[in-house]
């Protein structure tokens, strides 16, 4: 088993500080077997099969982990600037960030970090100008911060609270409840909970959820999640005693979210099958006893996302008949109601909504930047939101009964500040700003448009310190995504804010397969058409290369998740082209992916080794583990992963590594960095967070040539 004292073996070489000069770098042995696979008559080997296995569990795994971990620590220890980087990245981190304000009950509340603190805190407010009160703080259950506050809903009257937590940053989430006067913690505890929030009924007596059985022994981590159901859970009893609302057996890879209406006249069930935004539609009327489930929707061709009621007039965001999105409505009361289109598609992809203050809020992304629309509930426009500029807007909760919401405004060179804006008035009041150690007006954003390999335009965010000569000579460090319809926006962030500090240019490519063009963009880097996200983003570097911002030896790129996989192919299939690679938790085997977990939910963008021939041809052809060769110099490749990681298990960066290992020709390093106590992401530690920046920046300076001077100017 993962005892106690092998994990801090594996946290120490992440941390430690004995060191590894490049030139005495040796991979250990890793070990193959002779598993092959076939798929529509083709075999494929996978010998590498054995990393696939729980690093809890295995044991061989565990010792692989522990010898890659022991080189990778002396290597990143032993690059130059290092702990300088590190230094300064502490020192940029701390300052006071602040999340939306939203109200509920009596009450405001808000998250704050007081600069370095693992885990941000929620504070509780009698008014937007009353002294802060903590509420919950996280970094009170660990020392390490390693237990992450996640979903949370209040009662109506905002006298209880539903919170969930997760551990070592994984999927799975344990709900509580708090009594919010005496804030105190109620027995409740309901287990086994993932993708899903809670929904109060208006009386507080209850919430909605949905969650999966156990897991068997050992299996928690890996198997796949199948079998959602839909619960409510009385306040103040146990688990076991929750009422079963809604399943379907005979559709074991369905989830469902229930949610109920403000007014409680109604719980809306919607069906999903995976990571595409369509989905089926239910509703049943709480105002009358044993009253029937009754189907809205029956197919997964659109998608349906509730927004709110007027009695029985229901307001759903949705894209029938409309790749940009629109806002449509049902009156339910009528049997024969159809659907309307209330506010119609407009040139501008709709990203979000939502009904406050008896007002549709509308964000609209106009080349991947924010813009904010306000509609009435009969769909005439009433005014625009006025923006600081271009960047990313978020937030616009809140209640219909509410006159006020609040937003936080920032971009790649200005920082987050939080506005209140009256929905009355329509006017924006700061209410906080963050104020970094570093001055905006050093640096510059501009946006871009590129032709891809198809000569599709594509657009692109650059951002760097003012005055830059372009030589072909600068340091770049270039970022993507394109995939499960999510848009890249031009926010703030420490981390890229030193790379741009210490001389690097910061590029963002918006690739097909997001959101930013609506649907069509989407489908356009999915399945068979995935290779067109490649293309982009390889077309971005070469656009780079040709308007001398970079050169191949100075351009290194960075993405996680799907832009792990994305790092992944490009560097297989351009190892020319890029300096350094730093794919982080990515989806590396694409043949396997659908066996682990949530792996099942991703076959809507990426499609099925199993579903057909040409999904099994497109897949293997740009796998990034598959696509490896022997004998190839592949760049300077730090992967990145984490041993909790239960959205994209970490077998696919172990086989990828080890691949990659056995091929590499020449001196450059293909090392990997396994964090412990982590998962994919969310809810990683302030410590851990920087840690990790710390060593990529260290591994992008050493490979690209950047040479920083410290102190920073």
């Amino acid at each position: 088993m993962f005892n106690a004292w092998k994990l801090l073996a594996i946290s120490a070489c992440i941390i430690g500080s004995d060191s590894l000069m490049a030139q005495e770098l040796k991979y250990p042995a890793t070990k193959t077997v002779d598993q092959v696979d076939e798929y529509f008559g083709v075999p494929i080997a996978d010998p590498f099969r054995w990393l696939e296995d729980d690093v809890r569990v295995s044991s061989d795994v565990e010792a692989w982990v522990e010898s890659q971990c022991a080189i990778t620590n002396g290597y990143l220890a032993s690059l130059p600037f290092r702990k300088e980087i590190e230094g300064r990245l502490t020192k940029l981190w701390d300052y006071e960030k602040f999340g939306v304000p939203f109200r509920a009950g009596d009450h405001y509340y808000f998250f704050r970090n007081s600069g370095l603190q693992n885990q941000s805190v929620l504070y509780q407010l009698t008014s937007l100008d009353s002294e802060p009160i903590e509420f919950i703080d996280p970094n009170k259950w660990t020392d390490d911060g390693t237990i992450a506050l996640g979903g949370m809903s209040f009662s109506d009257d905002g006298k209880y609270v539903a919170y969930s937590t997760s551990e070592g940053g994984s999927d799975w989430s344990t709900w509580h409840v708090m009594d919010v006067d005496k804030k105190t913690l109620l027995p409740d505890e309901l287990k086994w909970v993932k993708f899903s929030g809670a929904s109060w009924t208006p009386d507080g007596k209850g919430f909605y959820y949905s969650r999966f059985a156990e897991p068997k022994e050992g299996e928690a981590f890996q198997s796949l999640n199948l079998n959602q159901k839909v619960y409510f859970h009385v306040l103040g009893t146990t688990q076991d005693k929750d009422s079963l609302v809604h399943e379907d057996p005979e559709n074991p890879t369905w989830g469902f979210n229930a949610g109920v209406s403000e007014d409680g006249h109604f719980l809306v069930i919607s069906t999903w099958k995976g990571t595409d935004r369509k989905n089926r539609l239910m509703y049943r009327d709480l105002t009358k006893t044993d009253s029937p489930m009754v189907t809205l929707v029956d197919n997964f061709e659109t998608e349906y996302s509730f927004l709110g009621n007027q009695g029985t007039r229901l307001y759903f965001k949705s894209d029938f008949n409309s790749p940009n999105g629109c806002v449509m409505t049902i009156d339910v009361a009528n049997e024969n109601a159809e659907w309307q289109t209330l506010v119609p598609e407009a040139k501008e992809t709709l990203e979000g909504a939502g009904i406050v203050g008896d007002l549709l809020i509308i964000e609209y992304l106009k080349d991947a930047a924010t813009q904010v629309n306000l509609f009435d509930l009969d769909g005439q426009a009433v005014r625009n939101v006025s923006l600081p500029g271009m960047g990313t807007a978020s937030g616009f909760g809140g209640r219909r009964d509410q006159l006020e919401t609040f937003y936080s405004f920032s971009s790649f060179n200005q920082p987050p500040t939080v506005y209140r804006y009256d929905l009355k008035s329509g006017d924006s009041s700061m209410w906080r700003t963050t104020k970094v150690d570093f001055d905006p007006k050093n640096y510059e954003v501009k946006q871009v448009f590129y032709s891809s390999t198809d000569g599709t335009k594509i657009p692109m965010f650059i951002a760097h310190k003012k005055g830059i000569e372009l030589n072909g000579q600068n340091p770049t460090l270039l970022y993507g995504y394109g995939g499960f319809n999510i848009s890249l926006t031009p926010g703030f962030s420490v981390s890229r804010l030193q790379w741009m500090e210490m001389g690097g240019v910061f590029a963002m490519a918006n690739l097909r397969g997001g959101g930013e063009y609506g649907e069509s963009w989407h489908k356009a880097g999915t399945k068979t058409q995935k290779q067109n996200v490649f293309d982009d983003f390889i077309s971005a570097a070469e656009w780079l290369v040709a308007n001398k911002y970079t050169s191949p030896k100075h351009l290194g790129i960075q993405g996680g998740s799907n832009g792990g996989l994305l790092v992944g192919a490009c560097l297989t299939q351009r190892p020319d082209l890029f300096g350094a690679c730093l794919p982080a938790v990515g989806v590396m085997d694409m043949l396997r992916f659908q066996e682990f977990t949530a792996g099942r939910f991703w076959v809507d963008d990426y499609g099925s080794s199993k579903s057909s021939a040409d999904e099994f041809r497109a897949l293997y052809n740009y796998s990034p583990y598959h696509n490896i060769k022997d004998g190839v110099a592949y760049p300077p490749t730090l992967v990145t992963t984490a041993d909790h990681d239960d959205r994209v298990v970490p077998g696919h960066s172990f086989k990828f590594a080890a691949r990659l290992q056995q091929a590499q020709t020449g001196e450059n390093p293909t090392l990997i960095r396994i964090e412990t106590k982590a998962g994919h992401g969310a809810g990683k530690p302030t410590s851990k967070q920087i840690e990790e920046v710390a060593d990529q920046w260290a591994f992008l300076a050493k490979h690209l040539g950047l040479k920083p001077k410290f102190p920073m100017e």
